[in-house]
């Protein structure tokens, strides 16, 4: 299983894109950007993207995706998988003709750039070749984690959110855990706007590694291009051995 980073901050910058992973060339997690890291032969080739929640720097991408697809290849489908409420918001709030153009209709109602998957929370579904289990997180909107697996090794991805149980609870009894992929918003000063916005800091991040499984890699996305290098040594404090903060256009290997 490869992931490649297309983007793996929490907010934008010159150069530093919003958070979103692609998986095997096909499968995407989180979609805050696509079009800024891949061309549009590369972009085509995607066909699902496990979307977490429906805030915009998660999304964005997708947007321009599916304006991609109608133009170059509209006999493609992007299929965007979640909890149900998850794609309730972005059918109802962004792709409505309104704030997006409706690509669930687009070019035709009947084969569109398009659709949407809902998926049963803590239920396992196929999704492409791999094996997908959403689960739900502490944000402050509804917003589900993924445990990803290809039946061999596989990740956890958090999704944003601030102190949680779920997730921490099934991912330890997963096998084949090779990476936890979870964010970290804010440096330890900002505890009261991580704790307001569903966010954590690098000392509440600690705590929750007391819950994730053990001696497995920890990959950070999300951190405020803003405020990166205060959270960076905040981060390297804990465990500069075991946690690292995913690198932006780098592919890794699990």
């Amino acid at each position: 299983m490869k992931i490649k980073v297309l983007g793996s901050y929490g907010s934008e910058g010159p150069g530093q894109r919003p958070s979103a992973l692609l998986v095997d060339d096909r499968v995407l997690v989180d979609a805050g950007t696509v079009g800024g890291a891949l061309s549009t032969a590369e972009q085509v080739e995607i066909e699902y993207a496990l979307v977490s929640h429906a805030h915009f720097d998660h999304i964005a991408g997708l947007c321009f995706l599916t304006d991609t697809l109608a133009m170059v290849a509209p006999e493609r489908r992007i299929t965007a998988c979640s909890l149900a409420p998850v794609l309730d918001s972005l059918r109802s709030h962004v792709f409505n003709d309104i704030v997006w153009p409706n690509f669930a209709a687009i070019p035709n109602a009947k084969d569109p750039v398009l659709g949407f998957r809902p998926m049963p929370e803590e239920g396992e579904a196929r999704v492409g070749e791999l094996w997908v289990t959403p689960i739900q997180v502490e944000h402050t909107i509804i917003t589900a984690g993924f445990i990803v697996h290809d039946g061999e090794t596989g990740f956890v991805f958090s999704g944003d959110t601030g102190p949680t149980q779920k997730l921490w609870k099934t991912a330890r009894e997963m096998r084949g855990l090779k990476a936890v992929i979870v964010e970290t918003s804010f440096p330890n000063r900002m505890h009261a706007l991580a704790k307001m916005s569903g966010h954590l800091t690098p000392e509440m991040l600690k705590r929750e590694l007391d819950k994730a499984p053990p001696d497995v890699p920890v990959w950070v996305y999300h951190v405020k291009p803003q405020l990166y290098q205060e959270t960076a040594e905040e981060l390297a404090k804990i465990d500069s051995t075991r946690i690292h903060i995913l690198e932006q256009g780098k592919t890794y290997t699990l």
